[in-house]
């Protein structure tokens, strides 16, 4: 077996966008059929682990998932005794390679209001993808249709099935079951017996926070193995804040006044709505400013929310370069989402040296006690999360700053991550 290479926090960092531009090429390919081309041979065929991740949570302007697989692929690509293989939906059929890492697009048409996400329909493709690169464990990161994709093409192939619970999807059905009325309550009921049943086809199911993994064992969900994520550390760091100015002129926002801001999609999950209803007396009480810098398919509706008001949509930023500064910009992150598994967005602003706010239930909270960096409302209250917002801002950021980049760089450089979470995928195979 090959030695590993050696490999450090900021090796990913310089890796990932030429890696990124690689396997997803602006410009399409030559047309291609999954089901009935020739498939190219298979990349490092001495490596002693494939990874097969499979999953309809990767779109063009997708936030945490694709980021986590793209880490990972980096990660990859900088040890030559492993394979990493991606199989997500895509605007046509496509193979890219890149250092080790190859990238299956299978064509999957757009699910309805929810852009930039493409169904996985491509139940051939799978099972030829999987008999072709014939991987040492599969992965799943989504739990709608490719679960039963992965497990119909892994009949013959008997392969390992590790179950990524990224989406707290009996959450995104309804927050609060137990406060809701009508439908929602037996919707949320049926969601988690679903999710009973798809823990039956796989050996184990990884968890990013202790909040998942307590729901998940309090619905009878037990072989769980909890891996939190990380962050470029390299990339989200205090450095850009030196030139926060400059970063908040280039995107029209206030220099010279308190910055709060959310990064990610703009959709019900991520309760924004809740922030910009306690924003009117954060506005009475400080002369701070918000700004949502995304996308997704809650956009209009909350810029119609945000009218008239000391708030700025910034559009979803296309390098992580860029990314990195406007974290570094802000004097507050807010994490209103009270159904987040583990919140990557909210690490990498705890990374650029940023305080943090965040609902107390879901896995966000979990990031604020542990790095001492900012305060928690009661998740679902807009009024409490004002008050604690207001209190923030009177806070000394800068010690704050200092906690939260201390945290970040002692438990999650993204290389910590996977050698965790690579020594999980060797215990499941043996």
């Amino acid at each position: 077996m090959t030695a590993p290479a050696t490999f450090d926090a900021g090796a990913v960092g310089a890796v990932l966008p030429s890696l990124a531009e690689r396997l997803l090429p602006g410009a399409p390919g030559p047309a291609m059929d999954l089901v009935s081309d020739p498939l190219p041979a298979p990349l490092r065929p001495d490596a002693s682990l494939t990874v097969l991740d499979v999953t309809e949570f990767f779109g063009e302007t997708s936030g945490g998932i694709r980021t986590y697989l793209l880490e990972k692929a980096a990660y990859v690509a900088a040890r030559p005794e492993l394979r990493h293989v991606l199989l997500v939906p895509g605007a046509r059929d496509a193979i890219t390679d890149a250092d080790g890492v190859r990238c299956y697009r299978a064509h999957g048409p757009r699910i309805p209001r929810q852009r930039p996400y493409r169904f996985m329909f491509a139940a051939r493709a799978t099972r030829r993808v999987v008999e072709h690169e014939r991987p040492d464990v599969i992965e799943v990161g989504s739990p709608a249709l490719v679960p039963w994709l992965v497990q119909r093409a892994n009949k013959v192939a008997d392969v390992p099935l590790v179950y990524f619970y990224h989406s707290n999807f009996p959450r995104v059905i309804s927050a609060f079951p137990e406060r809701d009325g009508g439908i929602r309550p037996r919707l949320s009921r049926l969601a988690w017996r679903y999710a009973r049943r798809i823990d039956r086809m796989f050996d184990l199911t990884v968890v990013t926070s202790q909040f998942s993994a307590n729901e998940l064992q309090a619905a009878g969900i037990d072989r769980v193995v909890r891996v939190p994520l990380g962050a470029d550390l390299s990339t989200f760091s205090p450095v850009r804040r030196a030139h926060r100015d400059a970063t908040r002129a280039l995107h029209g926002l206030p220099r010279d006044a308190p910055l709060v801001g959310f990064v990610g999609r703009f959709a019900k999950e991520k309760e924004l709505d809740l922030l910009l209803s306690a924003w009117a007396q954060v506005e009475r009480r400080s002369d701070a400013w918000l700004v949502l810098i995304g996308d997704g398919p809650k956009r209009a509706q909350l810029e119609a929310l945000a009218a008239g008001r000391r708030i700025r949509f910034v559009p979803y930023q296309s390098t992580r370069a860029a990314l990195a500064d406007l974290h570094a910009a802000l004097d507050i992150y807010v994490a209103p989402s009270s159904v987040e598994t583990f919140g990557l967005s909210s690490l990498e602003s705890l990374a650029s040296g940023t305080a943090l706010l965040a609902a107390d239930r879901g896995g966000v909270c979990e990031q604020v006690h542990a790095s001492g960096a900012g305060r928690v409302f009661v998740a679902g209250s807009s009024a409490s999360l004002a008050e604690e917002l207001v209190a923030l801002l009177g806070d000394d950021l800068a010690v704050l700053s200092a906690k939260a980049r201390v945290y970040a760089e002692r438990e999650h450089g993204w290389s910590h991550v996977f050698d965790r979470l690579f020594a999980v995928y060797r215990d499941v195979v043996r």
